[in-house]
């Protein structure tokens, strides 16, 4: 079926860095369907060869040695743009004219990608229903909306509204572009296409779970809208949450996409809400020095740039099980990975046998270099009785070779056009995330607020949340990417 995905904010960053190059490759692979068309919509006037031009360079520059200039061509030849303003009702109803003009008139369908400002979500919804573009009589209509999907749980619920007004829920797709990451999918096949992990994926076996966001980048020139948002909102709404529910949530009947995010909603839903001296005793926030000069932050800021959240999944499997959420800005490296702490031995019979007993641990990378390690203990050679941990590494990398990893956004493309919503956000789960977040937010900007951390750039977070982890008789992987 040749159909049309058609790009909001088409002249933004997101596009020619992300998108293009992502729907090339899904062209250079034969996975984009036969007679596809890439329609780029934004204020600025291009005609189409001359967009052509600038997403050719653009292409070849992000796709590196990945970039073929005969497949590009060919390709080429599907990408259209077309100006218009979000804010007019009559460029929608040019751009309705132009689909069905370059359209072959067979019931195609079409997926419209929000690569827009968060505050123009609503009117261009609008817009598109008003000019007929939901209406999936003759072929489906779907929707792609980046994130931030609000922000906090009142304006995400009003944006919902908003949609639900023009498309149906099933035609909505709430992007996170960590859901795409191929380690992310293979937790999935991990947990449930092996027997020897499941049966030990539970309070009993296991100790405790670390989900750790680092970055190595500062705020920089986002420091106006970074102060807004902050650590919380930036990161664990979405991208944090979605990593534990992944690691925490049921096996489905079926890998059917209802089913899964059944089973991820039932993880938010059991999810204990903080109160009290909750949010004192289980979260540490942190900023780093120097964040007071960015450009945009107000000299007195109390926006946190580090965060770590201690929360509990009230359930059969998860009862009494920490899962630890970490994320921070200006920290040792770039890393996202997630750690199973498994229970330490009951008893130590080699070596220094007053010594703590050691527990293995699955770090699961998720960027990276995308891979899984597992720890695990073995005798030392040639020596007397003593053990030493040991790793089995997996890479992503070294089975499909050197850097032809695919791109998130090329999986997350290709699922909309197929119709597979399973790595996509659904309405509740937003709402619940938020449910779970703005509490915390409210408690971090009142007057009873837990202090403040500095901390310098360049390490794992301020000293206060090494401290606070011993406290509990655990301590923080620190490891920069355990894969290269």
């Amino acid at each position: 079926m040749a159909d049309s995905i058609v790009i909001f904010g088409a002249s933004g960053d997101l596009t020619s860095r992300k998108l293009i190059p992502a729907i090339y490759r899904l062209f250079a692979k034969g996975r984009l369907p036969t007679g596809s068309r890439i329609v780029g919509v934004s204020r600025s006037e291009f005609e189409h060869e001359e967009w052509r031009k600038m997403l050719r360079e653009s292409t070849e520059q992000f796709a590196g040695d990945q970039f073929d200039a005969e497949t590009w061509n060919a390709f080429s030849q599907s990408i259209f743009y077309q100006s218009g303003d979000i804010n007019s009702a009559q460029d929608f109803r040019k751009l309705a004219k132009f689909l069905d003009d370059v359209e072959p008139d067979n019931g195609c369908g079409r997926v419209y990608y929000l690569s827009t400002m968060p505050q123009l979500y609503e009117v261009a919804i609008k817009q598109l229903g008003e000019a007929g573009l939901a209406d999936d009589t003759n072929g489906f209509r779907r929707v792609i909306i980046e994130k931030p999907f609000g922000t906090d749980l009142e304006t995400a619920k009003a944006l919902n509204t908003s949609i639900h007004n023009v498309f149906r829920e099933d035609q909505i797709y709430r992007i996170d572009h960590y859901l795409g990451k191929e380690t992310v999918q293979n937790i999935f096949a991990l947990r449930f296409a092996n027997s020897i992990f499941e049966p030990i994926w539970n309070r009993n076996y296991v100790d405790h779970v670390q989900i750790t966001v680092a970055e190595e980048v500062m705020v920089g020139r986002r420091g106006g809208y970074y102060d807004k948002s902050g650590i919380l909102r930036d990161m664990f709404q979405n991208h944090i949450l979605q990593l534990m529910m992944i690691t925490a949530m049921e096996p489905p009947a079926r890998y059917d996409a209802s089913l899964v995010r059944d089973e991820k909603v039932k993880v938010l839903h059991s999810i204990r809400k903080m109160t009290g001296g909750d949010f004192a005793a289980d979260t540490v926030r942190g900023q780093y020095a120097g964040y007071l000069d960015e450009e945009g932050v107000p000299p007195k800021s109390q926006t946190a740039t580090f965060a770590v959240l201690k929360l509990f999944c009230d359930n059969w499997r998860w009862k009494g099980v920490p899962f630890y959420l970490r994320s921070g800005k200006g920290m040792s490296c770039r890393t996202t990975q997630i750690v199973i702490q498994f229970k330490n031995v009951p008893h130590i019979l080699f070596g220094d046998t007053t010594r703590e007993p050691l527990g293995n641990r699955l770090v699961m990378q998720v960027q990276p270099a995308e891979g899984i390690q597992l720890h695990f203990e073995t005798k030392v050679p040639d020596a007397e009785m003593k053990t030493r941990t040991s790793t089995l590494d997996f890479s992503f990398r070294n089975v499909v070779g050197g850097d032809s990893m695919p791109d998130a956004y090329q999986r997350l493309l290709l699922d909309s056009l197929l119709g597979d919503a399973s790595l996509f956000a659904r309405s509740d789960e937003v709402e619940l995330a938020w449910g779970i977040i703005d509490p915390i937010i409210a408690a971090w900007n009142s007057p009873a607020a837990p202090q403040l951390h500095s901390y310098p750039t360049g390490i794992w977070g301020p000293a206060q949340s090494a401290a606070w982890i011993e406290s509990q008789n655990r301590e923080w992987f620190d490891v920069c990417p355990v894969l290269k």
